[in-house]
Formats: C-alpha cells, structure tokens, sequence
C-alpha cells in the first residue's frame, strides 16, 4: 500500500500558522516580485480568485472585498515542509519526498493495521505538531494514493484521510474523478481523451490498453494500469540537471551597469549553490538581458552571450566573476532593463574535473571552494543569503537594523517574517 500526505493550500497554511488572523479570510501568496497569485485559501477560491491573477487587477475584479495578499517567503515554507517531512519519516516506514508539500509513504509491513484510523491519527498529530492541515491518501497504487488524498481534502467526512482499499472503493472513486485531474494526464492528454468521449477516470479505465499504448504511449498505459490497481511507477529519481537557471524580473527598470552586475551577481550565485546542492560543477555561463517589451515608448534590446571556463566550477566567486564578464560583453548604455538571467550548463560531477593549463593554482582554487562550502553552512544555519560575496552588494535595512536585504532586490513589500530560521524573526512573547 502507496500514502499521499498532501499540505493543505501549503503557503497559505505556513502563513497561517503564525498569524491566526488570517484563519476564515480570504488570503492569496503572490509571486517573486508581488506579480501574481501563485496559493490561494479556500475563501479566496470561493470568491473566484483563479491562480496567476495578477496582483493589481484583485482590486478591480473583486471590489470592495477584503483580500490578504502575501509576498512569498520560501524560507519559511521549507522549513515547515522540513518539519512535516520528519514526521512523516518517523511515522512511515519509507517515505518519497514528492515536491515541498507533498510525499508518498511506502506502507509495507503495515497492511494488518487499521490504516484509516492510522491515517487519521497522522494527520491530527502534524496538526498539533506543526499547525500544518494534511491530507492523505492511501491505495494499492500511487496514482490512486493521489486520487485519494484529493478525496480526503475536498470531502470533511473522511476526516483527512480517504482509504481505496477494495476494488468497489476504486470504482467508486474512479466513477466521478474527472479525466483530467489523474496524476499523470497534462492538459493535451485530457484534451485529446475529450476528444475520445473520456471525461472520467472510470472512462479512462475501461479503455482498452491497446488503444491507450496507442494514443498516450507508455507513460499513459502505466496510468491506466495504475487505475486498475497495479503498481507501476516507480519512484521519482531526482536525476542531477543539466542546466541551471536562475532569472527574474526587476521591480522597476534598469539603466546602469553596476545595478545590472549586481542582479546577475544574485542569479550566478544561486546557480552555484545549486550546483553544489547535486554535486555538479558547470562549464559554460550565459548571461542574458532584454527590456520591457511592453514600453514601447522605449528603445528595445535584448541579447545573450556564454562564457567558458577554463575548468568547470561550481564556486561562487568564479561563477560571478564569469557572469560579470559575460554581462559586460552585451551591455549596451541607453537602454532601460527589464529582466536578466544566469544559466549554467555544460554539467559534469565534482569528482571528475579535468584541469587546465589556464586555470587557477591549486591553492587559489581550493580558497574558492572553501569559502564556498563555509558560505554555504552559514547560510543553512541562519538563513539564505546571510553570508554573500561582495559584488551581490549586501546591505541592512538602515530603519530596523534586521533584515539582510539586497540592494535593488525581488520586491516582496508584503512578506511575513522568518519565523522559524532567523533569530531576529523569532515570536516575542510578553508576560504581565
């Protein structure tokens, strides 16, 4: 047997949990510089918010109701997903980390339980643990594990917790599930079984499996045979990438080289850190600009270049010292900036690195990476970002004398504060 625990509308949630104000009201999480709604509460769906609204029109598409907007805050929001994932290892015999809020359990051993009730008492416990509302699915396959969990999370009376244990409880639940809410089938594919008269799961189901190999290939046969009960899929390898971007758009535009530098100084940063997250070092950087294509009172311009290292890399100074170098081959004066970007690619492991001629001395390169790795405990320890190179122009906020921030950074004018990762953020409570 397959568990699906799945948090509850997950950013809302965590931003709930430290301000209880927010419990009954409608309340959206925006996106990277307050751009669009990316969560949304239940009372915000009722009211017909849709996801990737952008933050600006709320205000004229639902007059006169009151909605909290929210910046993201994805520190907070992985290190709650962090507290329930280690719950749900001391609960579980194995568990699959899915996505940030969601994980298969793998159940054997445990068919002799009552998994209802196991499931039930689960989800109470990282309730009262952690403040996080879950749902959980449990069933023979993984597809119907997430079948379930959306059952348990859009029905109260299976009590956060829906078992598929029986095949008259799969046919059940396969009668009514819509086509195109089935792990596994993307949009085309439900359009495409539209097209066939497929509008259910149970329609998907009886499908012959010949026609299904046919029409959706293999990765649509090991669904359908996951709906009649057997396990196919098997666990998601988190295969290392072979590229790594990391781009934003600017609050405002952009008009100065050393403002420019300073952001594409950020994204070569992160890309390094994620580099030495799987293990990888790059070869080639490529740096990339352009305007605001929606000025069209101003001049447009946009361009790319790559840059290769004589060795690949995954330390931060050298990846910004390339990206800079890169920036400086395509920045053209006059123009105003709208985005940049960092993409690193060209990726092989860290244990087979072939040296060059040109590279640094070994001694250099080993300051690099070591200053990279203490970079990087630091930051795990007190908070992204706390300890950065000097080109990513870090700074204080000079009112509060708290928060580490950057200069011409994401604009995130309605973020909560880190409560659970920076020490400065942490909850004061007064006693009279």
């Amino acid at each position: 047997m397959f568990g699906l625990v799945d948090c509850d509308n997950c950013y809302v949630s965590c931003e709930r949990v430290f301000n209880p104000g927010l419990e009954g009201k409608p309340v959206v999480v925006l996106s990277n510089n307050d751009g669009c709604v990316v969560a949304r509460s239940p009372e915000a769906k009722a009211l017909g918010v849709k996801e990737g609204t952008p933050y600006y029109q709320l205000a004229e598409l639902f007059p006169g109701v009151k909605i909290e907007a929210l910046s993201s805050n994805y520190t907070l929001y992985g290190d709650m997903s962090s507290r329930v994932m280690e719950i749900l290892r001391q609960a579980a015999p194995s568990i699959e980390i899915y996505s940030i809020d969601e994980a298969f359990l793998l159940l054997d051993g445990m068919e002799q339980q009552d998994l209802k009730r196991w499931g039930e008492d689960l989800s109470k416990r990282i309730r009262k643990w952690v403040g996080m509302p879950v749902s959980i699915g449990i069933a023979p396959t993984r597809t119907l594990a997430k079948m379930a969990s959306k059952y348990a999370k859009r029905y109260p009376a299976y009590n956060k917790c829906c078992l598929i244990d029986t095949d008259e409880k799969r046919l059940k639940a396969l009668k009514i599930f819509p086509v195109g809410d089935i792990w596994g089938v993307g949009r085309r594919y439900a359009e495409k079984l539209g097209y066939l008269g497929v509008h259910t799961a149970l329609d998907f189901h009886d499908i012959p499996a010949a026609r299904v190999q046919r029409e959706l290939h293999i990765t649509g046969l090991r669904t359908w045979k996951e709906l009649h009960g057997e396990s196919c899929i098997g666990p998601d390898i988190i295969e290392s990438k072979k590229s790594i971007c990391t781009s934003r758009s600017f609050p405002g535009m952009l008009t100065d080289f050393e403002s420019l530098r300073t952001q594409v100084s950020n994204y070569a940063a992160h890309c390094a850190f994620k580099l030495r997250k799987q293990h990888g070092v790059a070869q080639l950087v490529t740096v990339f600009v352009s305007s605001n294509p929606f000025r069209e009172d101003l001049p447009q311009y946009g361009n790319s270049v790559s840059v290769t290292l004589p060795t690949p890399t995954a330390t931060t100074p050298e990846l910004i010292m390339a990206a800079a170098r890169a920036l400086g081959l395509i920045y053209r004066d006059g123009y105003h900036y709208k985005r940049a970007g960092v993409i690193v690619s060209g990726i092989t492991p860290d244990y087979a690195v072939q040296g060059s001629l040109w590279d640094l001395s070994p001694q250099r390169r080993k300051r690099f990476q070591e200053l990279s790795w203490l970079m990087d405990k630091v930051n795990h320890k007190n908070g992204d970002d706390t300890l950065v190179v000097a080109s990513q122009q870090y700074s204080v906020d000079p009112q509060t004398g708290k928060a580490a921030v950057f200069k011409n950074s994401i604009l995130h004018d309605h973020r909560s504060p880190c409560y659970t990762t920076n020490l400065n953020d942490v909850i004061r409570v007064y006693a009279r």
